[in-house]
């Protein structure tokens, strides 16, 4: 580290002390969440789920509003948009998270606890992908182009495979897991593991954060080089990214039981992966000034969604899908 970046070789506004003050700060959010609001295990009603949500969209908005006093309406500009993509993209994890709490039959009581050390999972690998992603680009600006084909692909892929069923329990991650420790499928509260005549075994419940972890980790590869396209800050990359997927949780109990009025967001951003990709793709060529991104993308968004509300809901696609 020095005095004018977080590490040495790479660019970042982010010194030491702005690195060390806010990973600070997040993990005092985490530690007031769990062990002040939910302390007890209860079921997320929707005002909960609301009041939550409208706390971490005004903690990145104060949050932004430093970084414009301090570094300058620029780097504000790539803080929103990489919020915003982030945002958008995060929505996909919901789609599974519902069907991974249906499949291993998580109850909406303990739903909390699971998706709590999955945050707190996904914050630590992404810091990693971040912080090896800034480097790699800094260093290797061919890379760019890497990360750009992924994006445009992996954009494809979700458009034409969008109405594929998603079976976690299948992945093969979640099933070598489930043969280091014996399931049990027995109520067992709130706990991962269990003992019991000696033995112990591994919960539904673990199996479900198992299922969500290895989620983040593969939505990771789509979500961090899309903030990548915006900016090669480490700093506003990381901060963008952990203030969204801070309000994952919240999000999730906000709009899962209304996630199937809106069939063709999938849709949607499928095409904003595409536009992030290509525009990486010709980078070198033209380069898609930051507020346009931002608005085609908020664009794409908002008409997926209203495309979604207008359609009459007998011609609509199914709502069983995604991809895993």
């Amino acid at each position: 580290m020095n005095e004018k970046g977080a590490i040495v070789g790479i660019e970042t506004v982010g010194s030491p002390l702005l690195w060390v003050g806010f990973i600070a700060f997040v993990l005092v959010m985490l530690a007031i969440d769990l062990g002040v609001f939910h302390k007890h295990a209860h079921e997320v009603s929707l005002k909960e789920a609301g009041i939550w949500s409208g706390v971490w969209v005004t903690l990145a908005l104060l949050f932004n509003l430093g970084v414009y006093v301090w570094f300058g309406p620029q780097r504000a500009l790539e803080f929103t948009t990489g919020y915003v993509i982030e945002k958008a993209l995060s929505v996909d994890n919901i789609f599974v998270f519902v069907v991974v709490f249906g499949t291993f039959g998580v109850p909406a009581i303990y739903q909390h606890r699971v998706l709590f050390w999955g945050v707190l999972g996904a914050l630590i690998m992404r810091a990693g992908f971040i912080l090896a992603g800034g480097a790699f680009l800094q260093r290797f600006h061919w890379a760019i182009y890497v990360f750009g084909g992924i994006l445009a692909a992996t954009g494809v892929k979700l458009l034409l495979q969008r109405n594929e069923e998603i079976h976690p329990e299948r992945n093969p991650v979640v099933r070598w897991f489930s043969t280091l420790l014996p399931i049990t499928h027995e109520p067992s509260g709130d706990h991962f593991t269990v003992v019991r005549d000696g033995r112990r075994y591994a919960t539904p419940l673990l199996l479900a954060l198992v299922a969500v972890e290895v989620t983040d980790l593969i939505f990771a590869v789509d979500s961090i080089p899309a903030i990548f396209a915006v900016t090669t800050d480490p700093f506003i990359v990381f901060t963008s990214n952990i203030f969204a997927i801070l309000g994952l949780r919240s999000l999730y109990f906000l709009l899962a039981g209304v996630l199937t009025k809106f069939v063709y967001l999938k849709v949607g951003l499928a095409f904003v992966l595409i536009f992030v990709g290509v525009k990486m793709l010709i980078l070198d060529l033209y380069k898609v000034p930051i507020l346009a991104s931002l608005g085609i993308i908020c664009g794409i968004l908002t008409l997926s969604i209203l495309i979604s509300l207008l359609k009459p809901a007998a011609t609509r696609p199914s709502t069983t899908s995604g991809a895993a």
